[in-house]
């Protein structure tokens, strides 16, 4: 069992392989390779051959992703259109949220992201792959991870500044920078193209297993190959081939993962719509939980490395005198609104019904519809003299994983998938998703047969490990019984259209909106909102699918807002 910070396994790793590299000057790089973020954290003439260089450098590079955590996270959340910054925001949050982000901006740093590829690129360049063990390659599972690793980092690179260089090989000199930093700029597609050619070989290559670090189970530490390689290739536009690898990645024979049936929702025994059973939130929270797939770890607090900030920015908590800086927006409220809740009850043994709940005299005003807002975020008043330095109104989001930032969760996997599987022409397996969960009965009577001998092997879900006890609808997380909600179904024509393709061109924009709409509910503050919009945005082609709820988060459209990011070009920070 290994019980070390993060921190002090980064500078153990240091010492191994001989201290950081020496860099100077490269200002001619345009921030990109700045040598004061720790370019490259080995000497050049090191070689990564010894069995114990496994856990250090892995853990060196892991410690360098921890610098990319919080603004991941609020990059990808505080310029959509959920969140919105309040007046005790700092000026970096409130100019990442007014796209006004500057070079001094805390979070704009490029430099921090291509620290973390040319720690990878070194690594992939110098550890010995040749070295075996009982028949086995010693550095097999951390080469696997290091490329999964600098493959994500690229990924997060683009969808942050666009365009950029495709560096592959490490950077020692200045040199070697200025050559690196002249190469023709790649844009997301290409990046994602070539990434899923880097990492095809590796899906079924185990990951890396280091025992506890600080109560934390390694092994989530690190991104599964095909997980990202579904991600990349929704990215490139390649939908058969991102659902595949969704699709084999979610029912892999050694570790199949089913939906799970945590949620949140009223309680069943009254039906008077005055108490709530939770579960959703704290699942999220849960570092070791089935929920995460993979997080990124943080220190346990700032005096031992890097610590994230965000509980400080959601939360009211003693270290911000209790002033959130960001809270949930007027759009976020609306959607979650908006929703329908259903429960079914029994009317007899023979017989049972639904209901839905009420819009109005609950509790709270965000218990309306949806309620993973409600089991999510909560408010409360402490009365406070006047003079007080401490927030009388205060806070508490407690949906964020508290070790780390999550990177990957099974219901996003999922949500992928469905979004995977519309695009790819099977807009009724992807509904199924939302709806009713895929095992075999849903699959057999909410798929008609077409499109299952279509879908073939994408619907192949093996009937004794997903079951209707452990697999559900991800809109029944927060809306109650969905597969019984006739307020929630499928988009159909209004008249028979020409051909079956033209019913599915018509259903598939529709459930992608369904789809989207389902990624804000589930993924809320998690830092991906913004990409989602972005995603789908350039899939139509279409700059306002993004620009419109953006400048609406506060209620109304912001018109100056709207018209900036009715230029793709402004999607971008400046590099």
């Amino acid at each position: 069992m290994i019980t070390k910070s993060i921190k002090s396994l980064f500078i153990a790793c240091l010492l191994c392989c001989g201290g950081a590299a020496a860099l100077t000057g490269l200002t001619a790089c345009n921030d990109m390779l700045d040598t004061d973020s720790e370019l490259v954290e080995f000497q050049e003439d090191n070689r990564l051959n010894q069995p114990t260089d496994s856990v250090y450098s892995v853990m060196g590079i892991i410690y360098k992703l921890q610098t990319l955590a919080d603004r991941t996270a609020l990059l990808g959340e505080m310029r959509a259109d959920l969140v919105s910054p309040t007046s005790e925001a700092s000026s970096d949050l409130k100019a990442i949220a007014a796209f006004d982000i500057a070079d001094g901006n805390r979070y704009n740093k490029i430099s921090d992201y291509y620290a973390v590829i040319n720690n990878c690129n070194y690594f992939l360049a110098k550890v010995d792959t040749t070295l075996t063990k009982h028949g086995r390659r010693i550095f097999e599972s951390e080469y696997a991870a290091v490329k999964a690793f600098r493959a994500w980092t690229y990924l997060q690179l683009a969808l942050v500044y666009g365009d950029v260089p495709l560096v592959l090989q490490p950077v020692l000199t200045e040199k070697e920078a200025e050559e690196a930093m002249n190469k023709q700029f790649s844009s997301i597609t290409d990046i994602c193209n070539y990434f899923v050619t880097d990492l095809a070989p590796y899906v079924d290559t185990k990951l890396p297993q280091y025992g506890t670090i600080n109560s934390m189970n390694s092994q989530k530490f690190f991104i599964p190959v095909r997980a990202l390689l579904g991600d990349l290739c929704l990215w490139a536009g390649r939908y058969q081939e991102a659902a595949t690898y969704y699709h084999d990645y979610l029912t892999l024979r050694t570790n199949p993962i089913t939906t799970g049936v945590t949620s949140v929702s009223w309680n069943r025994e009254t039906r008077d719509f005055q108490r709530v059973e939770s579960g959703f939130a704290n699942s999220l929270a849960d570092a070791n939980g089935s929920e995460v797939i993979t997080f990124l770890p943080m220190e346990p607090s700032e005096y031992e490395g890097v610590y994230s900030d965000l509980q400080n920015i959601y939360s009211s908590t003693l270290r911000n005198n209790y002033y959130a800086q960001a809270s949930p927006s007027t759009a976020y409220f609306r959607l979650s609104a908006s929703q329908n809740y259903c429960m079914k009850y029994r009317v007899s043994d023979a017989q049972t019904d639904t209901v839905y709940a009420p819009k109005e005299n609950l509790l709270q005003t965000y218990q309306e519809g949806d309620l993973r807002l409600y089991d999510s975020y909560r408010t409360q008043v402490v009365n406070q003299d006047q003079n007080s330095r401490y927030a009388a109104n205060r806070q508490t989001l407690s949906k964020l994983n508290q070790k780390g930032l999550t990177l990957y969760r099974r219901q996003v996997v999922y949500l992928h998938f469905a979004e995977a599987l519309n695009r790819a022409g099977y807009p009724q397996s992807a509904f199924a998703v939302l709806k009713y969960g895929l095992y075999d009965q849903t699959i057999r009577e909410r798929i008609d047969g077409i499109e299952r001998q279509q879908a073939a092997g994408l619907l192949a879900f093996e009937t004794n490990t997903f079951t209707q006890q452990n697999t559900l609808g991800i809109h029944s997380r927060g809306c109650g019984d969905a597969d019984a909600d006739t307020l929630y179904v499928l988009p159909q024509p209004t008249a028979p259209l020409a051909s079956r393709q033209d019913t599915v061109a018509f259903q598939q924009p529709l459930v992608e909106d369904y789809i989207v709409r389902e990624l804000a509910l589930e993924t809320a503050f998690e830092g991906q909102r913004y990409y989602d919009l972005m995603r789908v945005a350039l899939r139509r082609g279409d700059a306002t699918y993004l620009a419109d709820p953006v400048s609406r988060r506060n209620g109304t459209r912001d018109e100056a807002l709207f018209a900036r990011l009715s230029d793709k070009a402004n999607w971008y920070l400046k590099k």
